[in-house]
């Protein structure tokens, strides 16, 4: 019994459709990253040469990319025993989830496709991943 996975994924979220014996399931993984506007500077202090209050933007990058390292970690966990995976979805959400996927060499080679897609509905993805299955004759 071949367990055939379909995920759209953006960096909001991730739904990902599990078809067994011609049952689809959903299930959703939320990324909880809140996109803020970086601080254009810091303070002066009132003598010269003082210091300065300045944000790091470099540690605030080195933390929105480990959660989404956590978070495309957490999608690969629940695909993990998947027979086939179809990934697809907009901007570079998906190719950057096929990165994190390459390390794990057992898994990178059930990808069968990576695709662009825009933003799709629950019941519009569910039906994208049962007729790619079908038309590949795998589901």
């Amino acid at each position: 019994m071949s367990r055939n996975v379909g995920l759209w994924i953006d960096h909001k979220n991730a739904i990902i459709v599990t078809l067994k014996s011609e049952k689809a399931t959903t299930k959703i993984i939320e990324c909880d990253i809140e996109r803020h506007v970086l601080p254009s500077g810091g303070g002066r202090s009132s003598t010269p040469y003082g210091p300065q209050d300045v944000v790091s933007e470099s540690k605030w990058e080195g933390r929105y990319k480990h959660h989404f390292d956590r978070y495309y970690s957490d999608v690969i966990d629940f695909i993990r025993d998947a027979d086939e995976v179809l990934i697809f979805g907009p901007a570079s959400a998906k190719d950057e989830l096929k990165k994190a996927i390459d390390k794990h060499k057992d898994l990178a080679r059930r990808i069968v496709g990576i695709e662009p897609a825009d933003r799709m509905t629950k019941n519009q993805i569910v039906a994208k991943v049962s007729e790619y299955f079908q038309n590949t004759g795998t589901a």
